[in-house]
């Protein structure tokens, strides 16, 4: 019997969830609060990786899609010091495919095909446990039923607290998102400085990355520790004030790098939040999560492809496994606490590197992750 099952939140977790059920022709609503698909900017490029993101997308049937739309160079990574010096240039080798890049807007349109997205239906509550099944309540007083209710809402999802009390904590390390548009023809020696892929920059207690997208479009981000309440006296919507509180910070480093904070423009903050690196919760009958929900982590590339793969992974049970849906989840649950834990692991200590009071710690894991 088909059960009635719905999954909360339009990102790559959900909607790769609600994919592979779509491949296996089984029925899933897709609960969006956003009123259309391009309601928001998507963000950055993300680099999915064979045997997790990629995998994913191949469990759905998109692997051969994505690879089209893919950008293999986008693998390239540049580290100088502060003043300049390049310490690490990084390129892929042509037949490289271990972590493409795609932008975020191309990855959610390659996995909306043909879903049925119910946009502009904010989820405020989700209660299991009700006489007839898991109700979801919507901003709008409405409610429905269903038998499963799968949180992909990320970081600070609506789902969870139906299953784990546990909210995100700061990590300590702030982040200010800005960009640069059309960088080949208007800023084309920032352009060669960012090359094919991205160009890093690490110093004590701070890190500015450029991160190369498609269509001449770069993603600024800097990374440095500071309080939460940081930015009370600055009004970062001003984006004079913005600069120049951020150019404060790297007073001393080099032109070329300080240019790409000179001539950016859209600065967004955005702290980074974390959940505890075990984060696990007691089995609630009709409702899990998945994702950044399910175990939110510091940004440093696994947290999109698991996201990925754990709800591809439980579409197809659901799809094709025998026995009984709950049993389903609760071996899901299980697995994914066991992989997400080590991975969790994995990135707290790689934030703690980057953003480091000893430079030279964000080389060394570069050159473990990839030798120079």
């Amino acid at each position: 019997m088909r059960r009635r099952i719905a999954v909360v939140g339009s990102g790559p977790a959900g909607l790769t969830f609600a994919r592979v059920l779509h491949r296996h022709s089984y029925p899933v609503a897709v609960l969006e609060r956003d009123p259309a698909p391009d309601a928001r900017p998507p963000g950055g490029a993300l680099d999915l990786r064979e045997g997790l993101g990629q995998l994913a997308l191949d469990k759905a049937g998109l692997l051969a899609e994505f690879q089209a739309l893919s950008r293999p160079e986008g693998q390239a990574m540049r580290i100088l010091d502060v003043d300049g010096t390049v310490l690490r240039d990084w390129r892929p080798r042509p037949d490289e495919q271990a972590n493409p890049e795609i932008d975020r807007g191309q990855l959610r349109d390659l996995l909306l095909g043909p879903l049925d997205v119910r946009w502009g239906r904010s989820v405020t509550q989700v209660v299991p446990g009700t006489r007839d099944g898991v109700l979801v309540h919507f901003a709008d007083g409405r409610q429905e039923a269903f038998d499963l209710v799968v949180g992909a809402d990320g970081a600070w999802s609506r789902t969870r607290p139906a299953v784990s009390s546990v909210t995100p904590h700061y990590t300590g390390v702030t982040s200010v998102e800005a960009s640069l548009d059309d960088v080949d023809a208007r800023h084309p020696d920032l352009a060669r400085l960012v090359g094919d892929g991205s160009v890093a920059v690490y110093g004590v207690n701070r890190a500015l990355v450029a991160q190369r997208n498609s269509g001449g479009h770069v993603k600024v981000y800097v990374q440095f520790r500071a309080p939460l309440d940081w930015h009370t006296n600055l009004d970062l919507a001003d984006v004079e004030v913005a600069r120049s509180s951020l150019l404060a910070l790297f007073d001393g480093w080099a032109a070329p790098v300080l240019d790409l904070l000179r001539r950016s423009t859209a600065f967004v903050h955005r702290p980074l939040y974390a959940l505890p690196v075990s984060h696990t919760w007691t089995h609630v009958f009709g409702v899990t999560l998945l994702g950044d929900a399910a175990h939110l982590m510091p940004p440093l590339g696994a947290g999109a492809n698991l996201a990925m793969l754990e709800g591809a992974e439980l579409a197809e049970s659901i799809a094709t496994g025998p026995g009984d849906l709950d049993e389903i989840v609760r071996a899901f649950e299980e697995r994914m606490w066991v992989r997400a834990g080590r991975w969790a692991k994995i990135t707290t200590a790689g934030l703690e590197r980057l953003v480091s009071p000893d430079p030279s710690e964000a080389l060394a894991l570069f050159d473990q992750v990839q030798p120079s």
